[in-house]
């Protein structure tokens, strides 16, 4: 077989040489004429993304490992799997048991706030401090529940593979960035941080900085130096996993996540 793929490829190396083809110019300007500012590009990404499902919280570098703890918490997830050996896992790990700004806050009533509410609260130790809460949720007083366990991907996936599909709720991956043209995410796996971790848990939790905005996908391409490497699954992401294949019914999580949860990581 290899005598054999060597031949094909040296009879087509050979008709490439000697019948050598230009390629056409190649006009750009529609694309690059499409930009946003500054201050638009990320309002323009979640009001698209928001349009198919997608959800966002707000953090700071300081302080997004805890913001999605206690996110996680209130949300009844019980499992988060993550890569150890990124940046972001790294940070996760360092910042989890760190308590976020709203720890000390009572949780709302069941169904409303999701962890994005910009509302202050009074100090329990203050004048006004809240009473117990009327309708706590499972896991205490005042509705606090255990913070979900870390899962490293630190083993081979055939060692994982029954937590992956059975038990792990939740995924984290970073991201490249996302394009405000379209309102996508910029996935970039690795051998450290694969695709599994986006594509199996029922949630997905996409890290998004923003100082990673771009106009557009030729733009991201440009900026990020896409021609010198590139690996070899890059994707682009708008929201969770749907399909209407059978009977045109909108069904989601049936190829993937059935969440996905944007954590925009402001300066």
């Amino acid at each position: 077989m290899p005598d054999a793929r060597d031949s094909i490829l040296t009879k087509l190396r050979k008709t490439r040489d000697v019948h050598p083809l230009t390629p056409p110019a190649s006009d750009f300007a529609p694309i690059e004429a499409k930009r946003w500012a500054d201050e638009e590009r990320l309002p323009r990404i979640r009001r698209l993304m928001e349009a198919v499902h997608t959800e966002f919280i707000d953090a700071t570098e300081a302080d997004w490992p805890a913001v999605l703890r206690e996110f996680l918490a209130q949300e009844g997830v019980g499992s988060l799997v993550y890569a150890p050996e990124t940046e972001a896992g790294k940070q996760l790990v360092e910042g989890w048991g760190v308590a976020s700004p709203a720890s000390n806050s009572p949780s709302p009533p069941r169904g409303e706030g999701r962890g994005e509410g910009d509302a202050s609260h009074d100090s329990p130790e203050g004048p006004a401090a809240h009473p117990p809460h009327p309708n706590p949720l499972p896991g205490g007083e005042r509705g606090r529940t255990p913070a979900p366990t870390l899962i490293p991907y630190d083993r081979p996936l055939e060692d994982l593979k029954p937590q992956l599909f059975e038990s792990i709720e939740a995924g984290l991956t970073a991201t490249r960035g996302a394009i405000a043209e379209t309102g996508s995410l910029i996935l970039w796996p690795t051998a450290e941080e694969p695709r599994t971790l986006s594509l199996v848990p029922h949630i997905h939790i996409a890290l998004l900085r923003t100082d990673a905005l771009y106009d557009t996908f030729l733009q991201a391409m440009r900026d990020q130096g896409w021609a010198q490497a590139m690996p070899t699954n890059v994707l682009l992401v708008s929201g969770p996993s749907k399909t209407a294949d059978i009977e045109q019914t909108l069904a989601y999580g049936v190829h993937g996540p059935k969440r996905l949860i944007v954590l925009v990581v402001h300066p």
